[in-house]
């Protein structure tokens, strides 16, 4: 790889991280002047400041990842877009008027060495299956995205009889649609790449396109309903746990891929080990907010 590419893959890949970020910002800001009895996603689309943010996340944002990962591929990503979190840290703060307290200041440390770490382990491969229609294949995709779907509902019952741990229960789910979401682009793009286009193909087309639609949909109302009850600074790093955590076992029990070497599974232990005291610094902090909402 030459070193230019190299540089300019790096530098795609904060700017996505950091326009992500300024997005979900921009989405918070809208929320907190929304008022309680008015409808939550009705009054969104209906501003402007608020579509911006969503364009700084899907639009601008996927601009710079899909260049980013033309230039490094996915190994790395991860990792750097996760500086966009310290945009997140400082903008919570100077836009929104969020406190951080010490704890949540090293949880968000934390849950940025944690995802670099992941993207270093070289278990963020891209993955393209050689038959995406082996029956077992099938199988353990069809299991995967279940668990995670039945994860979601979980969580849509916890936060709907638990007020205390409302907006982490939110955040969870809005990350665990992410999860289903990123997992079936990496089958849809596969799916082009397929030389032959039949009838099997078009089903399982079809099934990740409503996927992806729907998935994407719930995520960005979930989230925004978190918002309504919390931090940005707590939501979003709690959003990224189960959207990091997810491509471990897709890499293990999907693919049924072995680990690159043993250093992999040294940073996939100490990520593993930072992320669950970063959840558990800030979820400790959301919950206090919630308590006093």
């Amino acid at each position: 790889m030459d070193g230019e590419f190299y540089i300019l893959g790096i530098i795609f890949a904060i700017l996505a991280g950091c326009t992500t970020n300024i997005g979900l910002l921009l989405q918070k800001k809208v929320v907190n002047q929304v008022p309680d009895d008015a409808k939550l996603m009705k009054t969104l689309i209906k501003n402007k400041l608020w579509l911006l943010g969503i364009i700084f996340e899907f639009g601008i944002g996927s601009v710079f990842f899909i260049l980013t990962q033309s230039f490094l591929g996915p190994a790395l990503v991860p990792g750097l877009m996760a500086s966009g979190l310290i945009i997140l840290a400082l903008g919570s703060v100077k836009i929104l008027g969020e406190t951080l307290k010490k704890e949540e200041i090293i949880g968000i440390i934390l849950m940025i060495v944690a995802i670099f770490l992941l993207g270093f382990s070289g278990l963020l491969i891209e993955i393209i299956t050689t038959n995406l229609f082996e029956f077992e294949f099938l199988v353990r995709i069809s299991i995967y995205t279940i668990a995670i779907f039945l994860a979601s509902i979980l969580c849509e019952f916890i936060q709907r009889k638990n007020k205390r741990i409302k907006g982490i229960s939110l955040a969870t789910l809005s990350g665990l649609m992410y999860s289903i979401s990123n997992f079936w682009i990496s089958i849809l793009i596969a799916l082009f790449e397929q030389v032959i286009f039949g009838p099997r193909e078009i089903i399982l087309l079809a099934i990740a396109s409503v996927l992806l639609i729907l998935t994407n949909i719930f995520a960005i109302s979930k989230i925004q309903e978190a918002f309504r009850v919390g931090n940005a600074s707590n939501l979003i790093p709690i959003q990224q746990i189960p959207i990091q955590i997810t491509p471990v076992f897709m890499f293990f029990l999907v693919y049924l891929l072995e680990a690159p070497g043993p250093l992999s599974f040294v940073f996939l232990i100490i990520a593993i080990i930072f992320i669950i005291i970063s959840s558990f610094l800030l979820g400790k902090r959301q919950a206090q907010l919630e308590e006093i909402k």
